[in-house]
């Protein structure tokens, strides 16, 4: 594999994040606890898979690739960007907190912050596979 593979790597885990986390919530939802747990703590595997790939291919090639769409597109590609960008900063702290409160057993605390948690998490990663998209296929 080498480095301009990264993006490819990325999307595919941003896409199963967000599937884990669909999943996790069903679990939750339909009160499989043991579904629950397994499936979130995937999602954080794979979180943090993204984030070290994330972080490889950005120091490697020194930023990224830039958006060469113009017109509307150009402001829908930033008006999916911006917001994904700032959550994505928000995501990584709140998921820490939330899965600590699970994983001390702090399970009122974990469900009041999980609720802010699991959308912010599943926009950033559907948010993610769309910038992915508008970058490497519809330019």
């Amino acid at each position: 594999m080498q480095i301009s593979d990264l993006p490819h790597v990325n999307v595919s885990l941003n896409a199963l994040s967000a599937l884990l986390l669909g999943a996790g919530f069903i679990a939750i939802k339909t009160r499989r606890i043991a579904l629950h747990k397994a499936c979130m703590i995937a999602a954080m595997v794979v979180g943090t898979a993204f984030l070290v790939c994330y972080v490889i291919y950005h120091i490697a090639i020194k930023g990224g690739k830039p958006y060469t769409g113009q017109g509307i597109m150009r402001t829908v590609y930033f008006s999916i960007l911006i917001p994904h960008v700032i959550l994505a900063a928000v995501n990584l702290p709140t998921v820490i907190v939330t899965a600590t409160r699970a994983f001390k057993g702090q399970f009122d605390r974990h469900k009041r912050i999980a609720r802010i948690t699991l959308p912010l998490w599943g926009f950033v990663s559907v948010s993610g596979v769309f910038v992915y998209l508008m970058l490497y296929v519809w330019m």
